[in-house]
């Protein structure tokens, strides 16, 4: 399978996959057509898929991501882990903290700006957890359950996900010389009929899953943008204020993306992890620096013992909402996500082996999570428990104003409209790194898994995003979108099953010999 053979060298579509141009073009319009003009009846379609999912088939989705960290850990020490993604002689093309950056700032730097201190006060105030070790709600105890269980959302299970289709288009891209998409992943199964009808329906669904999935994360992220906005600067919290958010940020993002990986997404994630550790270092100086150290070593502690059998849970009792609400949701999330990040891991991780992608991306981000939910989540709980706070009232009234509250009841009155406006900042130039990451995925799809899209096509993709958004945002389709972005999950993980089954024989293959190019493994791909 040549990567040239389905891309248009002449014409108006110079430079992509002219199916998968036109098709993902249009599918993107008919969908946003539908929820806009039929807001009721799409929200019930979605809304139904999504009821019958989180319902019938959370044990699906349990096993499914628990094995996948299963299966993670076992490539990473199998014999297989020695294999370099790339030449024999390949170095990593970006270094330790370059990566890191990148990696952490598409994958949840944005969602832990959000979920850090509304989750840990929302499970605080109850979870089947708190009831299952007779533990009271709203006390000491429960808040490190709290803790806890927000580790376990954001922790080794849903980077596994994020990781294995890294790996998976990461080694038949640099390894085996096929296009960076998703139906390469699929090869070793298929042969060339992944030139057909079946890869352009896998690659399809990848790029809805990008796009609107972070058209969603967008067009919901704008309201803790503009709550920040009307904080520090008395900015009107509205539609229109909203809309002109999503405008910058798509412009910004567009720019980025043009600039390309090395540049301005590298550059931008770089400074999101710098200016996030003074925010970091501010709360744990602040707040309660003691209380935060013990809750560090004993959350970590009880997650490590634990998070295998929380893994594995299924709420037996369906009138009980709670895990459909959270735990499938946050799966169904990781998943639906999984091609946009895990392209974008693979697209910045050449030059690795198996072993040291595995093991780094597997360790490394999820504790840096795991702190972030401590220092952040630790110090609203210690100021609702110790300190007289309402963080509760406020979380319940209103999650975009939870981390600007918390900010302001560690009472350092001169840092705290600094810190509130970094804050700002952050949440502004994380979604940005997810938008622009988002925008070079879908551009690398569509052409046919090139290194570097034509700058037209990443331009119309950074701009579309910002469209789409601002169209759902205006006409309410959003909870359509971030409902549909879930059910989408499902599709995939049948297809990333199928693709961790392809990972293991072409890896096998390799073993034996058997090529998939007519290049020679130890020269360039």
């Amino acid at each position: 399978m040549k990567p040239s053979n389905a891309v248009a060298h002449q014409g108006f579509l110079a430079g992509t996959n002219k199916f998968m141009c036109i098709a993902s073009s249009l599918m993107v319009f008919a969908f946003v057509v539908f929820a806009v003009t039929n807001v009721e009846l799409s929200n019930k379609v979605f809304n139904t898929l999504n009821g019958w999912i989180t319902t019938q088939l959370s044990w699906y989705y349990i096993l499914v991501v628990s094995g996948v960290l299963a299966f993670s850990v076992w490539v990473a020490f199998s014999r297989f882990g020695k294999i370099r993604l790339g030449r024999d002689d390949e170095t990593p093309e970006f270094g330790f903290t370059a990566w890191f950056s990148m990696l952490f700032s598409c994958a949840i730097g944005t969602g832990l700006l959000f979920w850090s201190i509304a989750e840990p006060i929302t499970h605080m105030q109850g979870n089947p957890f708190l009831d299952m070790r007779g533990i009271e709600p709203n006390t000491v105890e429960a808040a490190q359950m709290a803790i806890e269980v927000t580790m376990f959302h954001w922790g080794l299970h849903g980077w596994a996900v994020y990781i294995m289709v890294g790996l998976c288009l990461a080694y038949f891209c640099y390894r085996r010389g096929l296009p960076l998409t998703v139906r390469s992943g699929l090869y070793p199964l298929l042969g060339e009929r992944v030139n057909g009808p079946i890869g352009h329906a896998v690659d399809l669904l990848a790029i809805f899953s990008t796009l609107f999935g972070t058209a969603t994360t967008l067009g919901l992220g704008v309201s803790q943008m503009n709550a920040g906005l009307n904080y520090l600067f008395g900015m009107s919290i509205s539609t229109q204020s909203q809309l002109i958010l999503i405008a910058i940020v798509s412009l910004i993002a567009t720019i980025s993306a043009i600039s390309g990986v090395g540049r301005g997404i590298k550059i931008l994630s770089v400074w999101n992890i710098r200016l996030s550790v003074l925010v970091i270092l501010f709360f744990v100086l602040a707040g309660p620096t003691v209380f935060l150290m013990d809750l560090a070593v004993s959350s970590i502690g009880d997650y490590a013992v634990s998070f295998v059998s929380m893994g594995f849970w299924v709420d037996l009792e369906p009138e009980r909402q709670w895990q459909g609400w959270w735990t499938i949701f946050y799966w169904g999330w990781w998943l639906s996500w999984g091609p946009l990040v895990g392209m974008f891991i693979a697209r910045i991780s050449r030059g690795r082996t198996i072993r040291q992608f595995l093991l780094s991306a597997l360790i490394i981000p999820p504790l840096g999570g795991f702190l972030w939910i401590v220092i952040f989540g630790g110090t609203a709980l210690h100021i609702d428990l110790f300190q007289g706070g309402n963080l509760t009232e406020v979380v319940n009234a209103d999650m975009t104003q939870a981390l600007y509250s918390t900010i302001e009841a560690l009472g350092v009155d001169s840092m705290t409209g600094i810190i509130a406006g970094l804050s700002t900042f952050l949440i502004v130039t994380w979604f940005v790194t997810s938008a622009d990451s988002g925008t070079l995925v879908i551009s690398t799809i569509v052409s046919q898994g090139s290194a570097n899209p034509p700058n037209w096509l990443r331009a119309a993709w950074g701009i579309g995003l910002g469209v789409v958004s601002g169209i759902l945002l205006l006409s309410g389709g959003l909870d359509a979108l971030k409902t549909a972005s879930i059910v989408a999950a499902f599709p995939f993980s049948v297809v990333f099953i199928f693709m961790c089954w392809a990972l293991v024989k072409g890896l096998n293959d390799e073993a034996n010999g058997i090529r998939y190019t007519n290049e020679d493994l130890s020269k360039p791909i």
